[in-house]
């Protein structure tokens, strides 16, 4: 738990001057679970939904339609259109598809016993922009960023619950940061919960708390998030890994507004918001039953979708400059060049903002600004010595590897790649490369005894 920041002079920062027009989209049913009655539908957004479900933009009724049957998502050159774990899924010109890019919507989409056609057309209403590249701690000169700042901005006037949906490594934890900051609930506790590192059975303790003896290794009570967080905001990240079992519990405390701790038969009131983040598909996993339909609607009252980096490579320069001044390392400028920045936008960046970082704190450590394609587990050009230089890079991910270890084996060979440059840059002297890096002198004996770097690396204190 940690208290946020102030939030800042909202009045003097931000600045709404700029309006962009949304896509418009028009759907025309031409047949709807068997029947023949023709009917459209006008949608502006860069989002649109299409199912059974009476919150889609576009209801169908009929039974072979899945609830959440496929979206439309706008991409920055082109439309997304994906399936969303219908049960009978969803064609375009008799081609079964469930995820595929179109340059424009302009397709005929057969679902279940349903027919719909999608064009594009005119220009839609106008949407805000926020006339300024940086919110807080995020940062970008991108219309899709400053269309989300605008959205956060308004977001986090009202205390209601949000739902914040991105693909891993898009900074999620940082947009509830934001969220926060600027609400009226800024200067009370914020407890960050992150349901995928907790284990199943431990779980309802984590949010809910415990008193003394409710299970085996119970020796004394303790609170959960939801009483941690009274008056204040939690932060449900990675709300798709909740067990199912759980769900009902976390519903129940949302719509009550009150919790009962493990192994304690009365309840306790509490006043917190909830702010829950996705990497998943919320849709697909209600069609597919792993994810409750009522908490998904109790947590998406407001829904942000950070957009992932791919989507956004003008603001590439930007976040570089960013990361060499929170890294400190201004004078590493020079290694990404004009050259280097045009590879660094014309790579996909599964990772997102994440692997950018992790890229340019890469190159600070070995010196040298590779090409973004050949960052991992490629030779780099470093003043070591080839079979350091082969210690100093991240190895190919295994997949046969579970994550924690796969994990483990890339935060080991970062940390060989940081202590190899680092003793070298100190030439040995063990004090000044801990003051250097700003660690603990005995820390970083026992890092490099770990890696057996000491005889290699001829250190003195």
């Amino acid at each position: 738990m940690f208290e946020p920041k102030a939030p800042p002079d909202v009045e003097t920062e931000l600045r709404f001057a700029k309006t962009v027009a949304a896509p418009r989209l028009t759907l025309v049913v031409e047949r709807e679970g068997g029947r023949s009655e023709p009917r459209s539908v006008t949608v502006d957004g860069d989002r649109v939904r299409v199912g059974s479900h009476e919150s889609n933009d576009l209801v169908l009724a009929d039974p072979t339609v899945s609830r959440f049957h496929f979206h439309l998502l706008r991409e920055k050159n082109a439309w997304r259109v994906r399936d969303t774990g219908s049960t009978n899924g969803t064609c375009i010109q008799g081609v079964r598809f469930y995820d595929a890019l179109l340059p424009t919507p302009e397709a005929v989409f057969d679902l279940g016993d349903s027919r719909v056609r999608v064009s594009e057309g005119g220009a839609g209403a106008e949407v805000e922009l926020l006339d300024q590249a940086t919110f807080g701690d995020l940062f970008g000169r991108s219309t899709a960023m400053r269309k989300l700042f605008a959205i956060l901005e308004r977001v986090a006037a009202h205390d209601t619950n949000v739902l914040i949906e991105g693909e891993s490594g898009t900074g999620k934890e940082l947009v509830a940061t934001e969220i926060v900051r600027r609400s009226a609930r800024a200067r009370r506790p914020f407890v960050i919960v992150d349901c995928g590192a907790i284990s199943p059975t431990l779980i309802e303790s984590e949010l809910f708390g415990h008193v003394r003896g409710a299970f085996t290794g119970a020796d004394r009570e303790r609170v959960g998030a939801f009483e941690a967080a009274q008056g204040g905001t939690v932060f449900l990240d990675e709300i798709g890994e909740l067990p199912l079992d759980m769900q009902p519990k976390l519903l129940r405390a949302l719509e009550a507004r009150e919790v009962r701790r493990l192994g304690e038969s009365q309840t306790r009131k509490v006043d917190v918001r909830v702010v829950a983040a996705t990497n998943r598909q919320l849709e697909r996993e209600v069609n597919e039953g792993r994810f409750r339909e009522d908490l998904y609607f109790r947590l998406s009252v407001v829904t942000v979708r950070v957009p992932p980096l791919r989507e956004r490579p003008e603001d590439i320069d930007l976040l570089v400059q960013v990361f060499l001044d929170a890294l400190d390392a201004q004078t590493s400028s020079h290694l990404f060049s004009r050259e280097i920045m045009d590879q660094l936008t014309r790579h996909p960046w599964p990772g997102n903002v994440r692997e950018l970082r992790n890229f340019v704190e890469r190159a600070i450590v070995l010196q040298s600004a590779d090409s973004p394609h050949r960052s991992v587990g490629s030779t780099a050009t470093t003043t070591a010595s080839p079979s350091e230089a082969d210690r100093s890079v991240l190895r190919p991910l295994d997949l046969n590897l579970s994550f924690r270890d796969a994990k483990d084996q890339i935060v080991a060979d970062f940390e060989v790649a940081y202590l190899t440059a680092l003793l070298e840059w100190s030439g040995g002297n063990v004090s000044r490369a801990a003051r250097k890096a700003k660690m603990d002198r005995m820390n970083l004996h026992r890092l490099v005894q770990r890696y057996g770097l000491r005889e290699s690396r001829g250190l003195r204190d």
